[in-house]
């Protein structure tokens, strides 16, 4: 199949990721090690696949982090340019901040903590026989009274910008993967923040410019909380989700190089094992994500969790639905069930935290 032709990417990757917290403390949220990569190498790696090459990063929150790690993009077969957000502009100011960058007549945005399978290039199809100014890849939700709803016409064509409400007129909203004609980026007022949905889009609307929507029921995923973050890296390693940058074939679990998992251990529901890490005998590492140098010890069970850097999880502990900061020491036979998060360095003592009446 052929390249296209004509367009490019801009990656939005600026945000704090608070609600990821303590996690994004050390690390942007994009960055953090997601099915053995950052999140961001399996973004990346899809976009170079339907053939773009040129990519820009808006960047803002830890902004060394991202040239540290990618360079030039070369190593994924990339031109990667980068650019600093000095201060807060929102989704669209963040858009035209890269302006300067850009070089061809479509670019291709896509939110840097989104999980997606959409099919991209279908998306530019769509954007390019629509002759459309913006295009919006509009997925359908079971509930989407959680989101803002999008509702199109016969002929796919954008009619309105909802806020969230208890009975939306439609299940399709925003994906956060568009397509610009360049010209309405470099429309974007620049210098405040400026919001897509709340002033590009209903502008561009109100003008009478075309804004497209190419609607499917593709996964979709917004990473921005620690249960979210959890469920994408499982369905990146089981292969649920789409990636080009898995570490190993998709399965139950990645055990990355220098991990040691005792052969009676179990490890299950997508689960990521990191570089150097150990899991015990009869330790059950299920759906959970351990970053590099962790240790769960034995028996202890680590459930749709994450275990930060070098942390540990030690014998008879349970982890569930947790977040376990990078260094900190969880005691033997302590319980931390139902959103717990401990920050980086804490010492639990044994039993210290527990949910059942015994110690």
């Amino acid at each position: 199949m052929s390249e296209p032709q004509g367009v490019e990417a801009v990656v939005l990757v600026g945000g704090k990721g608070t609600r990821l917290r303590p996690l994004t403390l050390s690390a942007p949220k994009p960055m953090l090690p997601t099915a053995g990569v950052p999140f961001l190498t399996h973004l990346l790696s899809r976009i170079r696949e339907v053939g773009i090459t040129h990519v820009v990063l808006g960047t803002s929150y830890k902004a060394e982090v991202f040239q540290e790690h990618f360079g030039d993009g070369s190593a994924l077969g990339l031109e990667l340019e980068y650019v600093v957000e000095e201060v807060p502009l929102d989704t669209a100011g963040a858009i035209r901040n890269v302006a300067h960058k850009l070089r061809e007549r479509d670019v291709m945005v896509f939110n840097g903590d989104i999980l997606s399978g959409v099919d991209l290039r279908g998306v530019l199809d769509t954007h390019r026989r629509s002759s459309a100014d913006v295009t919006l890849h509009l997925v359908k939700v079971e509930d989407p009274r959680r989101f803002g709803c999008v509702p199109t016409d016969a002929e796919g064509r954008v009619t309105a910008f909802l806020e969230k409400t208890e009975n939306p007129p439609t299940d399709q909203i925003n994906a956060g993967c568009y397509v610009f004609r360049r010209e309405v980026v470099e429309a974007i007022p620049t210098g405040r923040p400026v919001s897509v949905e709340r002033e590009t889009f209903p502008g561009l609307l109100a003008s009478g410019a075309r804004l497209q929507g190419h609607i499917d029921t593709s996964y979709w995923l917004d990473l921005g909380t620690p249960a979210a973050f959890v469920r994408g890296s499982a369905d990146l390693v089981r292969g649920v989700a789409p990636s080009a940058a898995l570490p190993a074939p998709v399965g139950d679990a990645i055990v990355l190089a220098g991990a040691t998992v005792d052969p009676g251990a179990v490890l299950t529901g997508g689960a990521t094992i990191g570089a150097g890490c150990t899991v015990a005998a009869g330790a059950v590492v299920d759906g959970s994500v351990l970053f590099d140098g962790a240790v769960v010890g034995e028996g202890a069970r680590v459930e749709r969790s994450v275990v930060g850097v070098n942390a540990l999880v030690q014998a008879g502990s349970v982890v569930s639905d947790a977040v376990i900061g990078d260094n900190a020491v969880i005691g033997a036979r302590c319980e931390l069930i139902g959103g717990a998060r401990v920050w980086p360095g804490v010492v639990l003592p044994e039993a210290g935290v527990r949910f059942s009446t015994d110690a």
